[in-house]
């Protein structure tokens, strides 16, 4: 496969913190990033959207609440959900323990900054 046209910051190994719990890069390469993404209780992840990517959710442990577009779905360990691109989205934990999911991106221009926040329960814009 051509990585010619791919871009991606996304190195294995990355992780960061935010106000609802944290992310840590698991895989990456041409087209493809994957993080494993853990939410505290009552933590909340911005309403979104993203110009370049597409993203497959997979619940690992905990209970998530997931708004995709006007739908909200409520999934368990096991239970998975597709993003598409620009798809208005956010996950949030309502449970008393903490809720991990995988996140699997896909697209040509994977970066961190492609989140256009329409919505932040932690004033992040």
């Amino acid at each position: 496969m051509s990585t010619a046209g791919y871009r991606n910051d996304y190195a294995a190994g990355q992780s960061d913190s935010r106000p609802w719990g944290d992310w840590a890069v698991i895989d990456a390469g041409p087209g493809f990033a994957v993080k494993r993404i853990r939410v505290v209780p009552g933590g909340i992840l911005s309403l979104q959207r993203h110009q370049h990517r597409a993203e497959q959710w997979t619940i690992v442990s905990g209970a998530a609440r997931v708004t995709r577009n006007t739908d909200t779905i409520d999934l368990r360990a096991g239970e998975s959900i597709g993003i598409g691109l620009g798809d208005i989205h956010r996950i949030a934990n309502h449970g008393s323990e903490d809720m991990v999911f995988i996140e699997v991106q896909t697209g040509a221009d994977l970066r961190e900054d492609d989140i256009e926040r329409l919505e932040d329960s932690y004033g992040r814009s």
